[in-house]
């Protein structure tokens, strides 16, 4: 079966980039570089300081416990995601320019992964507690799983994409991984620790967190843009009942991120509820689903409209507190 499209195509060197089909994939690559940064830019003096006080004016119980619950999960989240796109996505992705953004990905993930070393090596905490809640915290667990067992087939030594039902499978696990992962999963805990940050607490953190954020929007958007691009090359894939069995996964994944929510954060606090946030995740459902071009299945507002500022506002450098810089080119190409 001859492959012309954005996967498993035989008729396309790999090696040769230009000229480029898939001008989005450029783009995204591109954003990412503009959001350049590490982890070691960013000072952990003020959160060692709040994280280490007692009395009055230090973290509360409920606080401490929500910010342990995010490292928890991210610590070993970004080891995932890393890995589907090493061991499994980049196989089957043979477009140039589509797997030079892979590429750039799996390089952010590693910062990313770099990220909670830098955090819990900031703040004293003991790795095997943190690096461990994905085993010993219920509601961590049932994510992790229920991702894992959602992006099986793509680890398939034997899996292939020459069929529809392969197509499909594939299309599948890319929902999983990008959609649900990092669509759903992840900005649940950006909302709680940005909503710390907005709180001028533990801004360190915040401030990686809101970089991460910005990664994680441009992953999506490739993410969702490569699995729109296979079902455009692909019609017969989306069909009535994968739709139905995707949508079903979804609200699944919502569900296990609203237990993960009341988990982290069981009595809420000061300007964050559980309710508030859980309002915050089918309203981001809601955007993926139509994003893929489905029905909405929440109709929920947006609770957290100052999170579409986080992503959107530039970074600027500041030498003088050694804040993150944004790498800007001093021009562009065109790429035809």
């Amino acid at each position: 079966m001859e492959k012309k499209g954005i996967i498993n195509n035989n008729t396309t060197d790999p090696n040769k980039i230009l000229p480029m089909k898939y001008k989005w994939a450029r783009e995204h690559y591109k954003a990412g570089v503009n959001n350049n940064w590490v982890p070691e830019e960013i000072s952990m003096q003020l959160d060692i300081e709040l994280w280490k006080k007692e009395g009055e004016g230090a973290l509360s119980e409920d606080e401490r416990r929500m910010i342990l619950w995010n490292l928890g999960f991210f610590s070993t989240a970004e080891s995932l995601t890393a890995n589907n796109i090493v061991l499994a996505i980049y196989n089957h992705v043979t477009n140039p320019e589509a797997r030079q953004y892979l590429l750039r990905q799996a390089y952010e993930e590693a910062i990313h992964t770099d990220t909670f070393i830098y955090c819990c090596d900031s703040l004293g905490l003991d790795p095997d507690e943190i690096y461990n809640m994905y085993e010993t915290i219920p509601s961590i667990k049932a994510k992790d799983d229920f991702v894992v067992n959602f992006t099986q087939s793509v680890f398939d030594p034997n899996f292939k994409t020459d069929t529809v039902e392969g197509i499909q499978k594939f299309v599948h696990d890319l929902i999983g991984f990008y959609v649900i992962m990092e669509g759903i999963y992840f900005y649940a805990g950006f909302a709680m620790m940005l909503s710390m940050k907005r709180q001028n607490k533990m801004v360190g953190i915040g401030d990686q967190f809101q970089y991460i954020l910005r990664d994680e929007s441009i992953h999506l958007a490739f993410g969702i843009d490569l699995i729109n691009t296979i079902k455009e090359e692909n019609p017969e894939i989306w069909t009535e009942d994968f739709q139905a069995d995707i949508r079903e996964k979804i609200k699944k994944a919502v569900e296990l991120e609203m237990d993960y929510v009341d988990d982290a954060m069981p009595n809420g606090f000061l300007g964050l509820n559980p309710s508030t946030v859980k309002d915050y995740v089918k309203h981001i459902a809601d955007r993926r689903f139509e994003r893929l071009g489905m029905q909405t299945e929440y109709g929920t507002d947006n609770p957290f409209p100052w999170m579409s500022e986080v992503i959107d506002v530039a970074k600027e450098k500041n030498f003088f507190e050694t804040q993150v810089t944004e790498y800007q080119n001093s021009g562009s190409l065109d790429w035809d």
